[in-house]
């Protein structure tokens, strides 16, 4: 697989690795890297580096050919994907120059740092779930995703899912803002179609990583948005009592649905740069 990076920032010793959600790209980190930044320096931290890479299909990454996505499941879910892209983003580490990384994943962001745990744990020094979930999709879940990829595939379009860009009844204010509408519609209509359907297919494909809550070592960083309507704190509470193994701290953002980077950059990127701490405290 091919993975295009965007690096927001250099710095030293290990570094941040913000893994971003669906159906959108690296940009919506852009905020949440910049504050990173300038909060480390802020608190007398060393640079970090900041890395963000693209997922496959996302942006400009290709889409990936059928030997590095590997099996498809007789639905069309493809059931090896997501590890073949967890390799990838530890190759690219090891490019980088770097054998261990603090994984931060939001929403779909989240699987990938999970399969990174349980496919690489050598390569995890800290860790972050942000907006998501561990459970493998249900039937119905999976069966919605694929939905979704097929559309997009037969369209040429992704308006099947054109609906992230736009608030629910009970979504944050922020969410509710035109600007947030207009730069998620920005972001989405940007997408591939087709990298918007391998995503989906990579994603309902996937299995269950509850069981790797309890192999998580490193300090870790568990947060919820409290209006996240699929991954609301009453859920995610639960996967940082499960991390019985981590020094890890739940954050609940207020005001916040499911994407907590984008509408509130400024607490998570708080959260985040005391994970720092904590990660170089404990080398």
């Amino acid at each position: 697989m091919n993975i295009l990076n965007t690096v927001y920032a250099q710095g030293e010793g290990i570094p941040l690795i913000l893994l971003h959600a669906f159906p959108v790209d690296h940009r919506m980190w852009d905020e949440c890297a910049r504050l990173i930044t300038a909060k480390a320096e802020e608190s007398g931290l060393a640079p970090v580096s900041v890395y963000a890479p693209d997922m496959p299909g996302a942006g400009e990454c290709p889409v990936p050919g059928e030997a590095s996505t590997g099996a498809r499941a007789d639905d069309g879910a493809y059931t090896e994907a997501l590890d073949n892209m967890a390799h990838a983003f530890v190759d690219l580490l090891h490019q980088l120059g770097h054998r261990q990384a603090i994984w931060v994943g939001l929403s779909m962001g989240g699987y990938l740092a999970l399969a990174i745990q349980r496919l690489h744990p050598e390569a995890v020094a800290g860790m972050a779930l942000c907006d998501t979930k561990a459970d493998a999709d249900s039937p119905e879940s999976r069966r919605h995703r694929l939905q979704i990829a097929e559309e997009c595939e037969a369209s040429d379009g992704v308006e099947a899912v054109m609906g992230f860009a736009q608030p629910h009844e009970q979504d944050s204010d922020i969410k509710k803002s035109q600007r947030i509408v207009d730069l998620f519609t920005q972001w989405i209509r940007s997408q591939s179609p087709q990298g918007v359907a391998w995503r989906e297919r990579m994603a309902a494909g996937r299995c269950d990583q509850n069981n790797q809550l309890a192999t998580i070592t490193t300090p870790a960083l568990v947060l919820s948005g409290d209006l996240d309507p699929s991954s609301p704190p009453a859920s995610m509470r639960p996967m940082a009592d499960a991390m019985t193994k981590a020094d890890v701290r739940f954050v609940e953002v207020g005001n916040s649905g499911h994407f907590s980077a984008v509408e509130h950059p400024e607490s998570v990127a708080n959260a985040l740069v005391n994970l720092v701490e904590r990660v170089r405290t404990a080398q």
